[in-house]
């Protein structure tokens, strides 16, 4: 809550507010995958955007890109004022460039340890998205794939390729 408010997306990590990389092409890529979890997600839990924070069990709080947490999972049903006390159900992370790789396996790590079910990475360079079910259970999706939300999000489907392009057809 007292992270600098200077427009930069900050994350605590081991009791440092750290930057995190953003650009256009990553909160695109965000928007395009919140726009198509919605009406899914509704029936379901909340989404929260990047600005979310969660509480890991190494006392780290991350900021997901997208998070996704069921209802049960919510303080009374609602979503607290603060940070959660536990990682979402979901987080999906957009790599940006810049990201180092060893901070970006930590994070999911964290994600799991602190009780997430499933974890996404959306690389934009590649256009490949990596679903995390756990440390071992990971599928790489290719362009031509689709992104399932499984027993988290019945009935979401969404083409990997879809996430990455500029303008979408028809």
């Amino acid at each position: 809550m007292r992270l600098p408010k200077d427009g930069y997306k900050y994350e605590l990590v081991a009791g440092e507010a750290i930057a995190v990389p953003t650009s256009i092409r990553h909160d695109a890529i965000i928007a395009r995958l919140i726009i198509r979890l919605g009406p899914y997600a509704e029936a379901h839990g909340i989404l929260c955007g990047s600005t979310a924070g969660f509480r890991m069990a190494s006392g780290n709080i991350r900021c997901p890109d997208i998070a996704f947490i069921r209802y049960e999972r919510l303080p009374d049903g609602e979503p607290p004022e603060g940070s959660g006390e536990a990682a979402p159900d979901l987080a999906a992370e957009v790599i940006s460039p810049s990201e180092n790789r060893t901070d970006i396996f930590r994070r999911i790590g964290e994600y799991f340890e602190a009780g997430s079910e499933q974890v996404w990475l959306l690389d934009p360079e590649t256009r490949w998205a990596t679903v995390y079910r756990s440390l071992i259970e990971v599928a790489a999706l290719k362009a031509d794939d689709e992104l399932e939300g499984g027993s988290l999000l019945p009935g979401f489907r969404c083409p990997a390729a879809d996430l990455f392009r500029v303008r979408l057809k028809g």
